[in-house]
């Protein structure tokens, strides 16, 4: 009998421990919300702003409909397989190209990277607001992202367990911050503050169009609808998965979906695109226009908070990503070395420290959070592909299952929104591609090395991947 995912015996058929399942609806769905919230909309609302103008709210409201349709694609594979593997897994299964495979989870990894460069950027420039300081816009701002990315290497060395418990807190604070801004938004337009004719203007460069200029916005607001394939890795942790699976993913999606559509409403009534477009931290301009008496620095705390856990939930995942690619001997084996004592993989977080500081110091935050889109666009594109080869891949249990039409426009809208025609900038390319030749050359070398020298397997397993 095939596994459903939906008993918890404790042990697998051949006496191995199980993950525990401890999550149900409630939990899962607070994990998805959390996963989403976070770095995009609190640093890049000013960013989409800029390239679109006033309809800041039709980006964000795209990037949702894209998500939408890959999750359908993602439910269909977590409970046709719910275990906790992710894209690695699928792309695995569908197409058993271990390049692929490989390629993948690198770009998997490096989103991770880009994304958490991008929060400790954010983390910068609320800082300098919370504690009234003047970092300017160069050197200042760099030095306290480089050390911000310090703590959080030093965090993940000494060891972090993660928790549900952890997550609902943080959730309930970064959930907190927006709806603040929404509030504040509501209350000032409410009494006659603000410009909603803004909503429907198009600032575009003359000769753009206003549907380029969209999905150009598109591309980057994408950043912020992100983490919602990250629950499936909590399939094996999770009561019943094949069942409020579908239900969970699509509510937190559409819950974070309206929470951003009214803060971008919020934001652009109350504060021009130009000026919303200026530095990194465009929510606290919203709150000081709406509301100008209250308390600045309780708010840029609160996204401090709130992009610190998307930093050190991102490093924790590339690190240990890392780790697995070089036990499973798809990367060289010292990037896998754990330190004795604190059990960590210290090399794997040395070297992914060093990379985010790269990125700190030579990407803005707009390339940062462009980059982390268009990695995980790609991803969501062959994973989109995946499910409909996996379609002759039948299974003993009942599963979800999409309407073939919507992985084939989810793949059609993830590869456009990838791909230059969509407008996106050059620098998302270069990042990533520097990106991605540092983890192919790391695994042509590696592949080498076990092949004609060590003469041993040089295959991954992506079940063997850290979640």
């Amino acid at each position: 009998m095939a596994d459903t995912g939906t008993r918890d015996e404790g042990t697998t058929e051949a006496g191995e421990p199980t993950l525990k399942r401890v999550m149900g609806p409630g939990l899962l769905l607070l994990f998805v919300v959390g996963d989403i919230l976070g770095t995009g909309v609190y640093a890049l609302t000013g960013r989409v702003a800029a390239e679109v103008g006033g309809a800041v709210w039709l980006p964000f409201l795209c990037a949702f409909v894209v998500a939408l349709l890959t999750a359908f694609s993602y439910l269909e594979l977590v409970t046709k397989y719910p275990r906790a593997a992710g894209a690695a897994l699928y792309t695995h299964k569908a197409f058993g190209i271990h390049f692929l495979t490989f390629l993948v989870t690198f770009a998997v990894m490096c989103s991770g990277l880009t994304s958490a460069s991008s929060a400790s950027k954010a983390f910068a420039e609320n800082f300098g607001e919370a504690f009234d300081l003047s970092l300017g816009d160069g050197i200042g701002l760099t030095a306290v992202a480089l050390a911000f990315m310090t703590l959080i290497g030093l965090v993940n060395f000494r060891g972090v367990g993660e928790s549900v418990k952890l997550n609902v807190l943080l959730t309930c604070v970064e959930l907190t911050g927006l709806l603040i801004v929404i509030c504040i938004g509501a209350w000032a337009i409410g009494g006659g503050e603000g410009d909603l004719s803004r909503l429907t203007e198009f600032n575009t460069a003359e000769g753009d169009s206003p549907f380029f200029a969209v999905t150009a916005a598109t591309a980057l607001a994408f950043f912020a609808m992100v983490g919602f394939e990250d629950s499936v890795n909590m399939a094996e942790e999770t009561k019943d998965p094949v069942r409020i699976f579908p239900k969970v993913m699509l509510l937190g999606l559409c819950v974070t979906g309206v929470i951003y559509v009214l803060v971008s409403i919020s934001s652009v009534a109350l504060v021009s695109p130009a000026d919303l477009g200026e530095g990194d931290a465009p929510l606290l301009k919203v709150v000081e226009a709406g509301a100008s008496a209250f308390p600045l620095w309780v708010f840029a705390f609160i996204t401090m908070f709130a992009v610190a856990n998307s930093a050190l939930i991102n490093m924790l995942m590339a690190s240990r990503l890392l780790y697995g690619m070089a036990n499973e001997r798809v990367l060289p084996r010292v990037l896998g070395r754990l330190h004795r004592s604190r059990r960590t993989p210290w090399v794997g977080i040395v070297f992914t420290t060093v990379i985010a500081f790269a990125l700190i110091w030579f990407a803005d935050l707009t390339a940062l959070g462009g980059t982390t889109s268009l990695l995980l666009l790609c991803v969501f594109t062959v994973v989109n592909v995946a499910v409909l080869v996996l379609r002759r891949d039948r299974v003993e249990h009942k599963h979800f299952h999409a309407p073939t039409a919507i992985p084939v426009i989810g793949a059609v809208a993830c590869a456009y929104l990838a791909s230059p025609l969509s407008g996106r900038a050059a620098a998302d390319y270069r990042v990533g591609g520097v990106l991605l030749i540092i983890g192919v050359a790391l695994w042509a070398v590696t592949y080498a090395v076990n092949r004609y020298v060590l003469h041993e397997d040089t295959t991954i397993d992506p079940t063997k991947l850290p979640k």
